[in-house]
């Protein structure tokens, strides 16, 4: 009995790491130093992170962490990026920094994961140290979840590739601009098989400075105003073989373990922020007084707490259980690939929403203060909303993939 006790005890340990706890702490500080709400105002008003904040992320080794030691990066499991996403949202409410992050370390990870050397060094040894950007390109104006029917295309010319077309709704354009590096972009170089338009799909990395490449619109976003959004063209850009990502006509398999990554980390982003704005409703609803009494006592709002905070604590569960799973199936392929994707999917479908609801509630309950700019939490409201509308993957699509796993292939409404 005591040997069952054991084994159960030990899978049951929710518990961090010692670590992870201190790495937890150090990040926690930095931000309390760095980002206070005062300085997330001015971003989310300049439009703009400062330098001095992407080189102090950058000492921290918070940029592409997830990158093996190998390879410049501080090689952190996906438990320990959620941390650093989750502490990261917590200060900027806003997610304009934690966006820059989670991009960052899930399609970094990816792109460092199937590249070349060359695109190691020229892309991701520069954006470890805050001195490049390295994102996701694969959104087009006719498709944005529907990654198989994008239009741009490539065509193999002795040892470049020719590509032509069109990528919008992408983060960071301006800081690429700025700092250098590029894009993963997945291009159509075959003709899809019938029934099969996923296949026949490329990625390749992109230099954002490549001839031929335009960056043609940049967006004026409802929030998260301290990372741009913007679009760019692509004609007859040539690209090396060098930049070709893992195999030719398996990019959307790689593509799609990308977003997946990168859906865990906004859900561990989502529990930072509603934290935060928690936080703040409940400090308010402690002074605040209504009849001659703190309106904290009435049941109308502490239901509501209550309820959000139960919420919140089951999907901080399901986050730390899902980056689990995620590190069980890269170091010791416990997990398959569908079995993570379930829980990713999960952590994707109710994260945002959940966050998006407790800022609607905390403002509700900070009345006319609520409402205005001098209060920060609408900042966050409009930045989580980003991710609500459907960024790394619509709720409906999350849904769909988790009936895929639930019922099986031969129950996917759209074939």
């Amino acid at each position: 009995m005591q040997t069952l006790y054991s084994k159960v005890k030990n899978v049951m340990d929710f518990s961090f790491t010692e670590e992870q706890e201190l790495f937890r702490k150090a990040v926690r500080e930095w931000c309390a130093k760095n980002l206070p709400l005062e300085k997330v105002r001015e971003i989310d008003t300049k439009q703009s992170v400062p330098d001095e904040i992407t080189k102090g992320m950058a000492d921290l080794g918070l940029w592409l962490m997830t990158v093996p030691e190998e390879h410049g990066g501080a090689g952190a499991d996906w438990v320990t990026a959620c941390i650093a996403a989750e502490e990261l949202a917590y200060a900027d409410i806003t997610i304009a920094i934690p966006v820059h992050f989670l991009v960052e370390s899930s399609w970094g990870f990816v792109a460092d994961r199937y590249c070349t050397e060359r695109v190691r060094e020229e892309a991701i040894r520069p954006a470890i140290k805050g001195e490049a950007f390295v994102g996701i390109a694969t959104t087009e104006s006719g498709g944005g979840s529907d990654v198989a029917a994008f239009k741009s295309t490539a065509r193999k010319e002795g040892n470049e590739w020719i590509v032509n077309g069109e990528k919008m709704y992408i983060s960071g354009t301006e800081e690429a601009l700025k700092l250098g590096g590029g894009y993963w972009i997945t291009a159509r170089t075959a003709p899809a098989p019938a029934g099969a338009p996923h296949k026949g799909m490329t990625s390749f990395y992109l230099p954002i400075k490549a001839p031929g490449v335009e960056v043609t619109k940049r967006f004026d976003d409802m929030g998260r105003m301290g990372i741009s959004t913007g679009g760019f063209s692509m004609k007859d850009v040539r690209l090396p073989n060098d930049y070709l990502m893992g195999e030719e006509g398996k990019g959307f398999y790689m593509t799609m373990e990308g977003f997946d990554l990168a859906r865990l980390l906004i859900g561990a982003t989502s529990i930072g922020c509603a934290q935060r704005a928690l936080e703040i409703g409940m400090e308010y609803i402690k002074e605040r007084k209504a009849f001659g009494r703190p309106i904290g006592k009435f049941e109308g709002i502490q239901f509501e707490l209550a309820d959000n905070w139960a919420k919140l604590e089951a999907l901080r569960s399901l986050v730390y259980r899902t980056a689990w799973m995620a590190d069980e199936r890269y170091k010791r392929k416990r997990f398959t690939s569908l079995e993570v994707v379930k829980y990713i999917s999960a952590v994707k479908l109710l994260g945002p929403h959940l966050a998006l609801d407790i800022f609607r509630d905390a403002m509700l309950w900070l009345g006319a203060w609520g409402y205005t700019k001098e209060c920060p939490l609408e900042m966050g409201l409009r930045g989580i909303m980003s991710y609500c509308v459907g960024a790394e993957g619509a709720k409906n699509i999350q849904r769909i993939v988790i009936a895929r796993e639930l019922l099986g292939k031969e129950f996917i409404p759209y074939k």
